[in-house]
């Protein structure tokens, strides 16, 4: 195992969750990525830590059309309920999010674990994303969480066309994931950005990055077929979605319109702020750290923003060379934090 994936999971134990000897450590995974929640099991256990590893394949198929995804089973439940902290690392497929995934988010908030969660990981981003200096990652946190959670409009406008502006009412919070993961918290690694549910959003969105779910890993770099869509009172508009990919448009428009009534909704405004990434991998968990936008569409993590509803999907896309104007002053431009 290279000295960059100890490094980097070494940093996601030892420095954001924070493993102590004696605690319980659950790691979920699968078989594509278990070379790297062995990683992870190793640096707990060098630390003292008791760890249980499940790979996702031992509990039943997990067919990529989302036929019959793989439900969370109760072994891994029953775990969680003695664990102080847990790991989810494995690729996404389609469906899990609703059968697997939500499931086991419940049980660790249930149980007041700490939690790492770290979807479609790839080697990458223990060298990149989990490489960054998280004391100055967790200070560029801190002062874009002082500006946007204060802020009543954000304009954001990108090279590729997206021009959009979310309103936003303080009784909705901002979230700071700065890789500081304390109990009964979770948050994805690599960690970096600070978000909210916007109450209002008009406008264009062009997603050239990624898009989130199982779009990541099926379409990747969407930099030459961008997703675009309208948005009005912060819902995307039914037959405003434009994609060279007719494919990816239509799967885009069965996801976006017809998982629920909420799934075309505006559920998360965030603001990348992991300083230490210089280029997008198209992996959307370390691409939404990266100093920008992303939107996603669908849940709002209602239990963390206080939001009033919530749906069975989350879709986010994100945008390249983002311009940033809080209340009409300028905090980014290009990609480029000016704070």
């Amino acid at each position: 195992m290279s000295n960059a994936i100890e490094n980097g999971a070494k940093q996601a134990v030892v420095n954001c969750l924070k493993v102590r000897s004696g605690e319980n450590v659950v790691i979920v995974t699968d078989r594509d990525t278990e070379k790297l929640g062995g990683a992870l099991k190793l640096q707990a256990e060098n630390v003292g830590a008791e760890v249980q590893m499940f790979v996702m394949e031992n509990y039943g198929d997990r067919p990529d059309d989302g036929n019959n995804p793989i439900q969370f089973p109760s072994e891994i439940g029953n775990a969680l309920k003695g664990a102080q902290v847990s790991f989810y690392i494995a690729q996404g497929k389609k469906g899990e999010l609703q059968s697997f995934r939500i499931p086991m988010i419940k049980e660790v908030e249930a149980n007041n674990i700490r939690h790492g969660h770290m979807p479609n990981f790839i080697e990458d981003m223990m060298s990149q994303g989990m490489a960054s200096d998280y004391a100055k990652i967790q200070e560029i946190s801190k002062k874009v969480y002082d500006i946007a959670s204060k802020a009543k409009e954000i304009h954001v406008t990108t090279s590729a066309g997206t021009d959009v502006t979310a309103k936003f009412d303080q009784k909705f919070k901002w979230i700071i994931c700065d890789g500081n993961i304390q109990p009964g918290a979770w948050s994805n690694l690599p960690d970096g950005e600070v978000f909210s549910v916007p109450v209002d959003v008009n406008g264009k969105v062009v997603i050239d990055g990624c898009l989130g779910d199982f779009f990541n890993k099926k379409y990747g770099d969407l930099s030459g077929t961008p997703v675009s869509y309208d948005v009005k009172d912060g819902r995307c508009i039914k037959g405003s979605v434009t994609c060279s990919n007719e494919k990816l448009k239509n799967e885009f428009e069965e996801y976006t319109f017809n998982t629920d009534e909420n799934s075309n909704r505006v559920g998360e405004f965030a603001i990348g702020t992991n300083i230490g990434l210089n280029k997008l991998i198209c992996n959307l968990l370390q691409d939404e750290k990266f100093p920008g936008v992303h939107i996603a569409l669908g849940d709002a993590y209602s239990d963390k923003t206080g939001a009033e509803w919530t749906s069975q999907a989350h879709n986010d896309g994100v945008m390249r060379n983002v311009t940033i104007e809080v209340d009409g002053k300028k905090i980014m431009e290009n990609s480029k934090f000016l704070i």
